[in-house]
């Protein structure tokens, strides 16, 4: 895959399927719920650890040795990183209740944490598996099984560990498997496109190429 190809149709369909399939709430009705203004705030400071890392280079994207054309075409996908990277971590919150509170608190203080530790490239893609991996078992399995009519074993389990606590604080609104399928989906289509960002690393082995053949290029003097 070049990368001009990657720039031009693989990340921009990526991230827009992130948003599309992140949005969309299957319940008695569907409904297409955009990522609200704290799951902005959060999406750029997802972005900022994204480019603190190394796995994503913006002056590849925007620079003034591109064209404007190119230029355009990087500052969409930037822009549908933004909106993708909101959509992913509103699809982690609950709906409502105490829920919603700890999970925003949970994620705002550990992109917090995370921009302080400063991890490189390939430990911030294993936190950011293991984080959305386990917030979406909380979520989509613990949650909406306390959430769901009936008494099934997985229910009476969770219901005795949770002695003591309110469960109507944790209740969600129901909503159809579906929903979790697409989430599940947009998750994992949103740490894709994060792997194939230009990153710093693709950026020093280009400067090394160039140089490469500046050298091959280069008369040599006798």
């Amino acid at each position: 895959m070049t990368p001009a190809i990657r720039e031009a149709i693989v990340l921009p369909a990526a991230l827009l399927t992130v948003l599309l399939a992140g949005s969309i709430r299957i319940a008695q009705s569907t409904v297409f719920a955009p990522p609200s203004v704290f799951a902005l705030v959060l999406g750029l400071l997802l972005i900022r650890v994204i480019v603190q890392s190394g796995a994503l280079a913006p002056e590849q994207l925007l620079a003034n040795a591109r064209s404007a054309a190119a230029n355009l075409n990087g500052l969409a996908v930037l822009l549908a990183l933004w909106l993708a990277s909101a959509q992913v971590l509103a699809v982690l919150i609950p709906e409502s209740g105490l829920p919603r509170i700890v999970f925003a608190v949970f994620l705002l203080i550990l992109l917090i944490n995370t921009a302080a530790a400063a991890p490189d490239r390939v430990r911030l893609l294993r936190s950011l598996s293991v984080t959305f991996g386990a917030l979406f078992l909380l979520k989509f399995v613990v949650l909406r099984e306390l959430s769901a009519p009936g008494t099934s074993g997985l229910k009476r389990v969770l219901q005795a560990l949770l002695e003591g606590v309110t469960l109507g604080s944790l209740l969600q609104p129901p909503s159809h498997v579906a929903t979790s399928y697409l989430a599940l989906l947009s998750l994992g289509l949103f740490l894709v496109a994060v792997f194939l960002l230009p990153d710093r690393g693709l950026e020093r082995s280009e400067a090394l190429v160039k140089a490469d053949l500046q050298v091959r290029t280069t008369p040599t003097r006798r």
